[in-house]
């Protein structure tokens, strides 16, 4: 059984649109509808939660926080 690439949640508030992406394909696709669609602007973003539970998982892995 093969297994399929994670993807990631991206969200645009301007655009109000959410989509999912493939992990490697994540910096293309967020660059190309920020150039595409705000001029450059960084709107679109990984969604914030995800983000925020990355940041915590990487803290802990570095021992940057002391499991409860």
């Amino acid at each position: 059984m093969e297994s399929e690439e994670p993807t990631v949640p991206i969200v645009c508030a301007a655009c109000e649109t959410e989509t999912r992406v493939p992990l490697d394909g994540l910096e293309d696709a967020l660059s190309r509808h920020n150039e595409n669609a705000h001029d450059g602007e960084a709107v679109a973003e990984v969604d914030p939660g995800i983000k925020d539970q990355l940041a915590d998982l990487v803290a802990r892995d570095l021992g940057l926080v002391e499991e409860p």
